[in-house]
């Protein structure tokens, strides 16, 4: 479905339309200068250019176990509990394989990320889904699943604050969740690359659960947070066993990332400690501007609370499914959405929108969609 979507933006392009890309939910905002500095001071290094071991990734992690004792006031200990990533969709992906038999079944919500389920699917797991709905909120209710289930499961997937619905979410729905895993002796598999992207309240993690360290593993990214997308580099902090099980797998597929890499990150956690809270006003006003610039062209959209997209139901009266709907869109008009249902059959009747653009790109974005909607 996403490879129909950038084969419509391409013919698009093809054709001389001005495409307003707003199907990915990658910034146009630079990291901040600290990282990228530390980035250029370290690249004509030798061993920036060399392939990276674990060990040589000592001290990004003992950077990242400062930051989670101030982000959550958790210790964490950095050589058992740490590991670096090349993206967390890369370790979200990976970690069935490390915790997985074929057969076994295994827990992602619907709508949910796209990788859950494909990880999922390279480790030939039987796929449950826990639908949300809107009307309760996108809350899970774990009340839907059976005990037979329950006792099935092996591996849970989620993620609050929630791509793609951009809802924060509530502690109590990790806590809840958490328990449950413990209970049952499930891993629960939090991601949570938007923590630092709540705009109404705070971020749940998984962290501040007492049950983390018996049976979970939580994802965390610098993709969003600090604008480091396109350098791919993310970590994951949890029970000593899952760590360990993760960096198993990872051994056999992928390196760590160059050092240079690594310095800044660690740049960007101890000397741009504040720059999510940049994000967040940019987002922010992007977020009120761009739902009242849709409402004012008859496409009402709720307010999310959480930074980056935009959810809602397709216009009132559509016909079309979210994909053709995205597809004659791009085509007629160069503005790119993404269809709900590439997110899961939940996901059927909605699109996300990601706020990737200046003010005036995401006005006329808005415009166009509004011209196209009432012809």
């Amino acid at each position: 479905m996403f490879a129909r979507i950038d084969r419509a933006k391409q013919a698009a392009r093809d054709r001389g339309l001005d495409l307003i890309d707003l199907s990915l939910g990658s910034t146009d905002q630079l990291p901040p200068p600290a990282t990228t500095a530390a980035i250029a001071a370290a690249v004509p290094r030798a061993d920036s250019a060399a392939y990276c071991l674990h060990a040589a990734t000592g001290p990004c992690r003992e950077a990242i176990a400062a930051w989670v004792s101030r982000r959550f006031d958790v210790a964490v200990d950095p050589d058992r509990q740490v590991l670096l990533l090349v993206g967390s969709q890369e370790g979200t992906a990976h970690l069935p394989l490390a915790v997985l038999n074929p057969g076994d079944h295994a827990l992602v919500l619907d709508p949910g990320y796209p990788s859950h389920r494909g990880g999922l699917a390279l480790a030939a797991a039987q796929v449950q889904r826990l639908t949300l709905r809107q009307e309760d909120g996108w809350r899970p209710r774990w009340q839907q699943l059976s005990p037979l289930q329950l006792r099935q499961l092996r591996l849970m997937v989620l993620g609050y604050p929630h791509n793609p619905t951009a809802t924060t979410g509530q502690q109590s729905w990790v806590d809840e969740a958490a328990a449950l895993c413990a209970a049952h002796g499930i891993v629960l598999a939090h991601d949570n690359p938007y923590v630092d992207l709540a705009l109404d309240g705070e971020a749940p993690a998984l962290l501040r659960s007492p049950h983390w360290q018996r049976c979970g593993i939580e994802f965390f990214s610098f993709s969003k947070s600090w604008c480091l997308g396109g350098f791919r580099i993310a970590f994951a902090v949890g029970a000593e066993p899952l760590i360990a099980a993760l960096r198993n797998i990872k051994g056999f597929i992928d390196f760590n990332q160059s050092l240079a890499i690594q310095a800044g990150a660690v740049a960007a956690l101890e000397q741009a400690p504040d720059w999510p809270t940049r994000l967040r006003m940019l987002y922010r006003h992007r977020r009120d501007h761009m739902v009242q610039a849709l409402a004012g062209q008859g496409w009402p959209l709720a307010t999310p609370g959480m930074a980056l997209y935009l959810w809602d139901r397709l216009p009132a009266g559509e016909q079309r499914d979210s994909l053709r709907f995205c597809l004659d869109l791009v085509r007629d008009t160069g503005v790119a959405l993404t269809p709900g249902s590439g997110f899961g059959a939940a996901g059927e009747g909605y699109v996300r929108l990601a706020l990737v653009h200046e003010l005036p790109r995401l006005e006329e974005a808005a415009a166009r969609i509004g011209h196209w909607l009432r012809s």
